[in-house]
């Protein structure tokens, strides 16, 4: 597993499955980076998101590759990569679609601010 300040890459459903329960039991915002290996704005948006997760250790930062794991994309509705979703004790906060760079800066500096009080 991963430590604080890395994107952790999911390759399993247990790992999902364990992930969320971390964000759960430690009351950590999750944000999930649902990319593809083929997408070209994945490869840009992902040294930025890696970037996020090393400055920002309040927060959980998860990669999922859709293709590797079909049925967590599909349980999350993902339907264009990338998709950013925010998760507050497993449930959807928010959701950037795109490769956002500002849009996303914003929302995770912004939830790691509310993470923090």
């Amino acid at each position: 597993m991963a430590e604080e300040g890395q994107v952790i890459a999911v390759h399993t459903i247990e790992a999902w499955t364990d992930q969320l329960q971390k964000g759960i039991d430690s009351k950590k915002p999750i944000v999930v980076d649902f990319t593809a290996s083929w997408c070209g704005p994945c490869r840009f948006i992902a040294p930025i998101f890696a970037d996020l997760a090393k400055r920002i250790t309040n927060v959980i930062f998860l990669k999922v590759d859709v293709d590797e794991l079909a049925p967590v994309a599909q349980e999350w509705k993902v339907h264009s990569m990338p998709t950013f979703v925010v998760l507050q004790e497993g449930n959807e906060v928010e959701r950037i679609i795109g490769a956002k760079k500002e849009e996303l800066l914003v929302k995770v500096e912004k939830l790691a601010n509310v993470a923090a009080a």
